[in-house]
C-alpha cells in the first residue's frame, strides 16, 4: 500500500533546516506538528491538523505500507522519532528524481515544473511562507496550510508515479536502505569518547593560539593576518582566482604560496601553527556535531545523500560528512554496535583500478590482479628498473601506488609531481618534473589500454552528436547527453555541444540561491561577485579547477542585480575525465549490488548501516564471526552480471566498534 504523506511544522528565524540539521530540529522543545496531509493508494488527499494527526498516523497499518515523500529524511524521520512509527518500506521522490535527472535540481518546485511543464495544475503553492513565527494556527491559516500540504502531497504522489517505472527496483532498494540508515539507526554512540575527543581538539588549539602569542581575532582573519604578516615583513600569501585571473589571499592551509612561507621562514612555527589552529577547528566541530546527532535512546542516525554525486556515491548531509571519517578516527571508533552485536567491515581491494582495467581490455594488469600480485610493487619495478618489494621499498612502492590510483584518468607530470609533494595519498615526497614524466610515460607503456581507453570514451560520447549514433559497449549504451550503465541509470552531460573544439556540458550547482552579493560585475561570460565574509565561498563554488568555468544560467535578475539562483556552471570533458565518471559509476554499482546481496541473504542476518566508497559497514550477531567475515567477503567478491570476468577481491574485519 503506497501512502504519501507531507507534515508540515512549525519554523522561525531561528527554528528552521535552513540554520539547523532535521535531528536538532525534530528534537528541538519548540518542534511542533501542524499538521500532516496523508494519501492513501490513489484515495483523496485528506489534512490532519494538529490535534488529528496523532490519531489519523496510528489508523495506518504500517507493516504493509510503502511511504512515498518528497525528501524522506525529513518526514520518516519525524514518523520514526517524534511517533515512533516505521513503514515497510520507504521511498523518495527526491532522491529518485536526483537518480534519473542528477544534474537537475531535486526540490519539490522544481521537479513539478520539469515533469509536469505543460500542466499549470501540478504547480507548488507558497502559502506557507504566511505562517513563519505563528506556532498556534487559527482556523483560516489552519485551512490555508492544510490546502498547500495537500497540494505537496498531490504533487509527490504524481511524481512518484511518474518516476518509479524508470527507476531500477535495486536502486528502490538503496533508497529504502539509505532511508532507514537515518531514521532507523542502529549504531550505538559512545557520548563520552566524543566529548574527551572533543574537549582535547579545544585544548590543544588553545594551547596553539596561546604559544603563537598572538590573538585569535587576529589569526583567523585573512586581512589581519595579512596586515600581521605585511608588519613583520613578510609579503603574504596570494593566488590567482582559476576564473577572473584576479589575484587574492592564499592563507589557507591546503594553499601552496601559504604552504611554501611557512617552509621558508621554520622561525616562525608557532605562528603557523596558531593560525593553523585557528582556522582548522574541524575534529572539534565534527565531534560537537556527533554528539548533538545522538538520540535520547545513545542511537546514531547516519546522514547519507542517495546519489549525492554526479556518479551516483552517497554523499554526506546534515552537516555530518560520514564519507570521509579518518580510519581509527575517534569520530568512527565512537561508533558502537549493539549489545550482543558486533560492527562488520567490508572492503573491495582496488575496486576502481579493476574496473579500469576491465574497462580498457587492459589484460596484463587483469591478470596481475586473477593472480593476487602487487601491482604497485610491479609498476614500481617497471619505474624504477630493478625488483621493488613492500617490504624492503616501501618509498618506491608508494610510488607506484601513487602513480595506479592518480593516473588512470589522465593526470599528468605536473599534476602527479604536485600530488606526490602533497603528501595527497601517502608522505609527501619531492619529483623532479622529468621523473615525474618518466612514471606517466612508463604508467601508460605499461598499461597502453588505458590511454585509449581515454580516447575511444571521448570518441563514443561525441558521437552521440549524431542522432543516427547508438553502440552498445561493456555493459554501457550511449546516447545523447547520456552513457546509460548497466543499472538502468545513465550519466548525464546535458546540453553536449563542441565550442572551441572542446566537449562542453552544463553541470548543475543546486541550491546555490539568494545570493546577497555587495558587487556584481560581468567580464564576458563569466560573472564575478564578491560575497560578505561568511556568506559564500567562490574557491569552493568553482572548486579551483581551472577548466569548470562558471556560466549563470537562467538567473532571473541580471547585471547589476543581484542572481536569485545559479543553476549551472559550463565545464568540458574529455577521455580521462570520462574514465573517471564511468568507472567510479561502474564501481558504485558493484559496491552497492554487494550493499543488497548481503542485506537480502536470509542466512546472514545482518544489517547494512553505513557505506563509504568502496567499503559497506554492516552491523551482525556476535555469534561465529568469523563465518559471517567469510560470508561477507563472498558476496562482496561476487562479479556482476555485465561483467563476470572481472577480477573482484575484498577483505573486511570485525570489532565492538568502527575501528576499521
Amino acid at each position: 500500500m503506497i501512502v504519501t504523506l507531507d507534515f508540515e511544522t512549525y519554523y522561525d528565524q531561528k527554528l528552521n533546516l535552513k540554520r539547523m540539521t532535521t535531528m536538532d530540529y525534530v528534537r528541538n522543545d519548540r518542534f511542533k506538528v501542524w499538521g500532516v496531509g496523508i494519501k492513501i493508494e490513489n484515495e483523496p488527499t485528506e489534512w490532519f491538523g494538529e490535534h488529528e494527526a496523532d490519531s489519523a498516523i496510528r489508523d495506518i497499518d504500517w507493516d504493509t505500507v510503502t511511504l512515498a515523500c518528497h525528501n524522506t529524511h525529513f518526514d520518516g524521520y519525524i514518523l520514526a522519532r517524534y511517533y515512533g512509527v516505521t513503514p515497510h518500506y520507504y521511498t523518495d521522490t527526491a532522491a529518485m528524481s536526483r537518480a534519473l535527472a542528477p544534474s537537475q535540481s531535486a526540490r519539490l518546485k522544481d521537479c513539478a515544473i520539469r515533469f509536469f511543464p505543460h500542466d499549470e495544475t501540478m504547480r507548488k503553492g507558497d502559502e506557507l511562507a504566511d505562517a513563519k513565527g505563528i506556532y498556534d494556527l487559527d482556523p483560516e491559516l489552519d485551512e490555508a496550510i492544510g490546502g498547500y500540504c495537500i497540494q505537496d502531497v498531490d504533487l509527490t504522489y504524481a511524481l512518484y508515479n511518474k518516476m518509479v517505472w524508470d527507476m531500477p527496483v535495486s536502486e528502490l532498494d538503496l533508497i529504502d536502505m539509505t532511508c532507514r540508515m537515518f531514521c532507523e539507526p542502529k549504531f550505538v554512540a559512545d557520548r563520552e569518547a566524543l566529548i574527551a575527543f572533543r574537549d582535547a581538539e579545544i585544548g590543544s588549539t588553545e594551547a596553539a593560539i596561546e604559544a603563537s602569542g598572538i590573538p585569535r581575532k587576529v589569526l583567523s582573519s585573512n586581512k589581519q593576518f595579512d596586515e600581521l604578516l605585511t608588519s613583520m615583513g613578510l609579503v603574504p600569501p596570494k593566488k590567482k582566482s582559476p576564473t577572473t585571473g584576479k589575484e587574492r589571499p592564499a592563507p589557507g592551509q591546503n594553499d601552496k604560496a601559504f604552504t611554501q612561507m611557512q617552509k621558508m621562514y621554520p622561525e616562525h612555527a608557532k605562528l603557523w601553527a596558531g593560525r593553523k589552529a585557528s582556522k582548522s577547528r574541524i575534529n572539534e566541530t565534527r565531534a560537537q556535531r556527533f554528539i548533538d546527532a545522538i538520540h535520547p535512546d545513545g542511537t546514531m542516525p547516519i546522514p547519507l545523500r542517495y546519489y549525492g554525486a554526479h556518479t551516483g556515491r552517497w554523499t554526506g548531509i546534515e552537516k555530518i560528512n560520514m564519507q570521509n571519517l579518518p580510519r581509527k578516527s575517534p569520530l568512527r571508533t565512537a561508533l558502537l554496535a549493539p549489545e550482543g552485536k558486533l560492527v562488520f567491515v567490508a572492503d573491495l581491494s582496488n575496486i576502481e583500478a579493476r574496473v579500469l582495467a576491465w574497462l580498457a581490455d587492459e589484460e596484463s594488469l587483469l591478470d596481475q590482479f586473477r593472480s593476487g600480485d602487487d601491482i604497485y610493487s610491479n609498476l614500481a619495478t617497471e619505474i624504477y628498473k630493478r625488483p621493488i618489494n613492500k617490504v624492503d621499498d616501501p618509498t618506491e612502492r608508494f610510488v607506484g601506488k601513487t602513480a595506479v590510483l592518480g593516473l588512470g584518468y589522465g593526470m599528468g607530470a605536473a599534476k602527479f609531481q604536485a600530488t606526490l609533494e602533497a603528501g595527497a595519498m601517502g608522505p609527501p615526497m619531492k619529483f623532479t618534473t622529468k621523473e615525474a614524466q618518466n612514471v606517466v610515460n612508463t604508467y601508460r607503456s605499461a598499461y597502453p589500454g588505458i590511454p585509449t581507453l581515454w580516447q575511444r570514451l571521448e570518441i563514443k560520447l561525441a558521437s552521440t552528436l549524431n542522432p543516427t549514433y547508438d553502440e552498445h559497449w561493456h555493459g554501457l549504451f550511449f546516447d545523447n547527453n547520456k552513457i546509460q550503465l548497466p543499472n538502468g541509470l545513465a550519466l548525464h552531460y546535458n546540453n553536449l555541444r563542441f565550442e572551441d573544439g572542446n566537449l562542453t556540458y552544463d553541470s548543475s550547482v543546486k541550491k546555490v540561491e539568494a545570493i546577497k552579493a555587495k558587487t556584481w560585475t560581468e567580464t564576458e561570460e563569466v560573472y564575478e561577485y564578491e560575497l560578505p565574509n561568511g556568506e559564500y565561498d567562490w574557491d569552493k563554488f568553482d572548486n579551483a579547477k581551472t577548466n569548470e568555468v562558471p556560466k549563470l544560467v537562467d538567473v532571473i535578475h541580471t547585471s547589476p542585480a543581484v542572481p536569485e539562483k545559479i543553476t549551472a556552471k559550463t565545464e568540458t570533458t574529455w577521455g580521462g575525465r570520462l574514465a573517471e565518471n564511468v568507472v567510479q559509476a561502474l564501481s558504485r554499482i558493484v559496491v552497492s549490488d554487494a550493499m543488497l546481496s548481503i542485506q537480502k541473504d536470509p542466512e546472514l542476518d545482518v544489517d547494512v548501516v553505513h557505506t563509504i566508497h568502496d567499503e559497506v559497514v554492516i552491523i551482525g550477531n556476535a555469534i561465529n564471526p568469523d563465518a559471517t567475515m567469510d560470508k561477507l567477503i563472498e558476496h562482496m567478491c561476487l562479479p556482476p552480471v555485465w561483467a563476470p570476468d572481472l577480477p573482484l577481491d575484498a577483505e573486511g574485519g570485525y570489532d565492538r566498534c568502527y575501528s576499521k
